[in-house]
């Protein structure tokens, strides 16, 4: 353990840029001995894992012996699944569309076409796939690949139409090409059109079936280089597909219909089918219908084969949902999906295109889900998909995660969510169950909880970097519902989506929650295992009208000031509250009058039943205000151990007391600084009232009863008057920002914002006043000017006399200043170790006789270690602060500064937060020209400066979080959560974390053509491709078509081959084990048939002895 020393600190300095600094103040030589065990070693950056539905996907391809699943995006993503735990993401370095894919199958290798017209090979025997080869088209466009079973020559068709040859293994082009001119000669006068299909004849692997996007088929023969047959249709082909006898083909046009066609028959189609058109009773041909933009054929042994397709629906079907249509038989079954479809594979028994195929499943790829389907049973059930892919049911607003959280909460989450699952699933296990698990060491338990647009709040299980969702809470049922669209809430704060989720708050040890909406409203949550029915949701109505006055800075604005203490200012805010008022009627919004003392949206009157799990416990709501909206809440926290919650917003602060359902302060910003106000604040002259704009909040229809019966006992108490009129600028957009959090982060920076709002909060039991000598509760309170306050506060010392009496707040005053908004506080004790702030211990609400039985007033923090001052005298407590600039320890109770550290001038912090590592604590930043950043404590040295991730997009800064342990996510799309690592442990051992793709895999063994077949030769007919398309044969391809790009070496590639070894030796052992096991049975029959034979020889000895001598009219 190494003891700190600020004179080697400040040499290691020296070479740092004063933008990025740290200095510590003088007169603090105390800190020269805290030990901190934190060095830039321990750090590392690095991604770890990205969950959720691929965005925007566009191809799709599977294994069918590995039973893995590829999925390509537009933006040159490849997802990778296996069984439920196994996921993989890799990225093409172009970002490129993909749009094609091919697997090896059961070679463990990927091959994917890209809208830059390059093809890639992907290894995929290793943990992190990496591009062996690629090659990169000059001249022509890539259309689409086939590459056949246990074959290395891939098929490139072109928009040119040509069709190329390409070894996989080499990723060299053929000289062989089929020309497009060569393959329709004269049956066409003009160009055919790009090649839309390619495949060989699956009895027959000489011939190759051609389609063009014209509706010209051609059969192309491989060995005389000429087309056997032409099949000539009116309408554009979409897709191809054979029948597994290799005689009949079937076509999916544009208009709807479904062409069969018999191989040796071009003249015609076989058949003609429209299976959603309408048939005119005077035998005329069907309606025109929406193309059918793919077909399947696959046949089984024991029934009728299916046909599967996507579109081909009539055109009176106007804003009819995507469909997958399934043809069974005399059977029509059609599908209807959320979403259009982008791609669906039908998965089959076998991977050999010449045998009956078995279908048993479905995978459809849509534009925003998956879904795969039991063609096996009846009514087609879907499979219950076990991937993280409904992250994105409804936007994602708000992201937190907690690393290292109690064991218990996870089952807990797990017991309640499991209720919630839907029936009628699929009785059959997942299809796509490839893959094993990390062999990691990581064992700690992780939560991620996300925010809705729609009011739901979802946990997830982030454990062993996987994700699994726990439990679903719908908070938007604690409203009134809408009947119709008049009733529809429309906020005046956002355009649409009132109950999005804000800002949440969450206690893991107490598992209270607390959450706030962009229509201005709070609701606090208990757990409990137990269903009840709420007769009356307890609500609690705040109006919080202070005029928001423009702030002129003073000229020192953003330097340290010297600390300033209030003792002034210390009143208690019972006095501070004027004389309890009651509301006027809630419904005074009429329409020749402002909108005044009404909420956004409307709690329900009726009874609410809540089944286990979160149940809400109180209601906040800000009121609208002589015809203004209320303002949106900037900033949360909740402490289940003193019973408050706090909220701030561009008004002011609001400090909420949930056990005893009062309102205990609120306050304006102004009035917190008290006589200390370092602004001076010019009174403007208020605008005119806005005329209340329709449709919010309508309680016109209610009676006062009704609105008696919703609010809570002590709701009288809410009121607040005020001299001046409110001035309340409104300028939240919600649509463009979706739902932007309003953190100083956000806000202030990118809206450079000159009024002061409430940008963060700590609850935390420290020494909040100057020369206290005991630790006790206070508030400490962050602005987007760079202030900090604190707020003493007194609470009772039993949990008998705390729900009897509420507890006091007080004015502390102003503690230091920081350039910036106000984004974290921390506190520290004398050794530099994190002081928790107290907390309650979860009982369940509904079980009375557990909330006596069990112990559940505050858990105290063990004592601090003695500081090194005089003996009696006060231990020394830190505060750590980090705004959007700057980073400040202050010593406690003396209020200096002890170390400020600039981390950035030319950019500004977005998430900054105080978290725990395995070996010490130290600030993570998140600045907005992409750098991540970590600063040990307390004495703000530098350990961590990374270019991660330049802020593209608003979604980024809304949702990156860090957590304990070196752990970091953000939403990286609109549907999915990109999680990183920033320690050193964790990215050693993420190798081992990481789940295996590829598995040792017998290659099912080839259908037996049977004993004529073999003999007459009707079975299938295999080719040598390498005498066809092999340098030696067809020459050397043109260098100009296409450039050959080899793809990264090191050790991944190495890494790789050894992992492909492994398995080729473990494949070898297996297939001389099934060898040995077979000449065994050979050995077996043969002696059998020898005995069977000897029999027979000596019956036929013995009848030819007793009918030697017999003539043969004795016989």
């Amino acid at each position: 353990m190494k003891k700190f020393n600020i004179r080697k600190v400040l040499d290691g300095l020296t070479n740092v840029s004063s933008s990025s600094s740290a200095s510590p103040q003088p007169g603090n030589r105390e800190n020269d001995t805290i030990q901190e065990n934190l060095q830039s070693e321990h750090f590392q950056l690095c991604k770890t894992v990205r969950h959720g539905f691929p965005y925007q996907p566009s191809a799709m391809a599977f294994d069918a012996v590995q039973k893995i699943l590829a999925i390509g995006t537009q933006s040159g993503a490849l997802r990778l699944f296996g069984r439920a735990g196994v996921e993989c993401y890799c990225q093409h370095e172009s970002g490129s569309a993909v749009i094609a894919l091919q697997f090896l199958i059961n070679e463990g290798a990927l091959v994917s076409a890209l809208a830059d017209d390059s093809i890639h090979l992907w290894n995929l025997r290793q943990k992190l796939p990496a591009v062996l080869h690629s090659l990169k088209f000059n001249r022509e466009r890539i259309t689409f690949l086939h590459l056949p079973f246990q074959s290395k020559w891939l098929y490139v068709g072109t928009e040119r139409g040509n069709i190329h040859m390409v070894n996989v293994e080499s990723f060299t082009l053929s000289g062989y090409v089929i020309m497009w001119n060569k393959a329709i000669e004269l049956s066409s006068k003009t160009h055919p059109g790009p090649v839309v299909h390619i495949s060989d004849n699956p009895m027959d692997e000489g011939k190759l079936l051609i389609g063009f996007e014209c509706g010209i088929v051609v059969l192309w023969d491989l060995r005389t280089k000429k087309a056997d047959y032409r099949y000539t249709y009116d309408e554009a082909i979409h897709s191809v597909a054979w029948h597994h006898e290799g005689k009949q083909f079937i076509c999916s046009h544009s208009d709807g219909t479904l062409t069969i066609w018999n191989i040796r028959v071009p003249a015609k189609p076989a058949q003609i089918i429209t299976p959603h058109g309408k048939h005119p009773k005077d035998g005329k041909k069907p309606e025109p219908c929406k193309p059918i933009l793919k077909v399947e054929y696959k046949t089984t042994r024991a029934g009728d084969p299916f046909m599967v397709l996507s579109g081909g629906l009539s055109y009176d079907t106007v804003g009819r949902r995507a469909c997958l249509t399934v043809m069974h038989g005399k059977s029509t079954a059609v599908l209807e999906m959320d979403y259009p479809i982008v791609d669906f594979l039908t998965l089959c028994e076998t991977p050999y295109p010449n045998d009956f195929q078995e279908p048993y499943a479905v995978v459809i790829l849509l534009e925003k889900d998956l879904v795969v389907i039991d063609l096996a049973q009846i009514g087609y059930p879907i499979f219950e998909n076990p991937y993280p892919l409904t992250l994105h049911e409804s936007p994602v607003t708000c992201c937190e995660y907690f690393a290292d959280c109690p064991a218990e909460l996870i089952p807990a989450l797990y017991s309640v969510g499991s209720r919630q699952k839907r029936q009628g699933y699929s009785k059959k296990e997942w299809p796509v169950s490839g893959g094993n698990w990390g062999q990691g060491t990581q064992s700690y338990p992780e939560i991620i909880i996300t925010g809705h647009a729609d009011g739901s709040i979802k946990f997830w299980d982030a454990s062993a970097i996987m994700l699994q969702v726990l439990y679903k809470l719908k908070t938007a049922k604690v409203f009134e519902k809408a009947r119709n669209k008049e009733d529809k809430p429309s906020t005046d704060i956002v355009d649409e989506d009132p109950f999005a989720i804000q800002i949440l708050t969450w206690c893991p040890e107490s598992r209270m929650l607390c959450v706030a909406g962009v229509s201005a409203h709070v609701i606090i949550y208990r757990f409990s295992k137990q269903e009840v029915t709420t007769e009356v949701v307890q609500l609690l109505e705040v109006r919080m009208p202070y005029e928001l006055n423009d702030v002129d800075s003073p000229e020192a604005a953003g330097e340290q000031t010297p600390a300033v203490s209030t003792p002034g200012a210390t009143s208690s805010p019972q006095s501070a509250l004027p004389p309890a008022q009651t509301h006027p009627s809630t419904s005074s919004n009429s329409s020749d009058g402002p909108r005044d003392n009404v909420p956004c949206l409307k709690v329900r009157c009726s009874p609410l039943k809540q089944s286990p799990g979160y149940q809400v416990d109180l209601v906040v709501q800000l009121l609208w205000v002589s015809g203004e909206p209320p303002q949106q809440i900037t900033s949360l926290a909740l402490n289940s151990a003193y019973g408050l919650v706090v909220f701030g917003n561009f008004n002011g602060l609001a400090v909420v007391d949930y056990f005893q359902k009062t309102l205990l302060m609120n306050v304006g910003v102004q009035e917190l600084y008290g006589l200390a106000d370092p602004f001076q604040r010019q009174p403007r002259s208020p605008r005119k009232a806005r005329q209340p704009s329709g449709g919010v909040c309508d309680v016109n229809d209610g009676s006062n009863a009704s609105e008696d019966r919703c609010k809570s006992p002590t709701s009288a108490k809410m009121s607040r008057k005020l001299v001046t009129v409110p001035d309340q600028k409104h300028e939240t957009d919600a649509k463009d920002s979706s739902f932007s959090r309003s953190r100083s982060s956000s806000v202030t920076s990118l809206e450079r914002e000159s009024r002061e709002i409430i940008s963060s909060f700590h609850f935390s039991e420290t020494l909040s006043r100057k020369g206290e000598a005991m630790p006790g509760p206070s508030l400490w309170v962050g602005t987007s000017q760079g202030s900090m306050l604190v707020l003493p506060l007194t609470v009772p010392a039993s949990s008998e006399l705390r729900m009897q009496q509420a507890p006091a707040v007080s004015f502390g005053g102003v503690v230091t200043r920081l350039k910036g908004g106000i984004l974290s506080m921390a506190t520290l004790d004398s050794a530099g170790t994190p002081l928790l702030p107290p907390y309650e211990l979860w009982y369940d609400p509904n079980l009375p006789d557990e909330r006596e039985e069990k112990d559940r007033w505050k858990r105290r923090r063990p004592a601090s270690p003695p500081s090194g001052g005089q003996e009696g005298a006060p231990d020394t407590h830190y505060v750590v602060l980090c705004s959007e600039k700057q980073a400040e320890v202050i010593v406690l109770p003396a209020q200096t500064s002890a170390f400020k550290h600039n981390i950035t001038e030319a950019s500004f912090v977005l998430r900054a937060d105080v978290v725990q590592m395995n070996t010490g604590c130290c600030i993570a930043c998140f600045c907005a020209n992409g750098h991540i950043m970590a600063l040990s404590l307390p004495s703000l040295r530098p350990l961590l400066d990374v270019n991660y991730l330049p802020l593209t997009d608003m979604r980024i800064a809304r949702t990156f979080c860090f957590s304990n342990l070196g752990q970091a996510l953000y939403l990286t799309s609109p549907t999915e959560i990109q999680r990183l690592t920033y320690s050193q442990e964790t990215c050693d051992n993420l190798q081992e974390m990481l789940c295996e793709l590829f598995t040792p895999v017998e290659t099912p063994e080839a259908p037996n053509r049977g004993f004529f077949k073999g003999l007459f030769g009707g079975g299938a007919q295999s080719l040598d491709r390498e005498d066809l398309f092999g340098e030696t044969a067809a020459g050397k391809a043109s260098r100009s078509l296409a450039q050959h790009i080899p793809g990264p070496g090191g050790m991944e590639g190495m890494k790789g081959a050894a992992s492909g070894i492994v398995g080729d030796l473990a494949r070898t052992r297996m297939a001389l084990d099934e060898r040995g096991q077979k000449l065994g049975e050979l050995d077996e029959r043969t002696a059998a048939m020898m005995a069977s034979a000897d029999s027979f020889s000596k019956h036929a000895h013995d009848m030819m002895l007793k009918y030697k001598d017999k003539k043969w009219y004795q016989l």
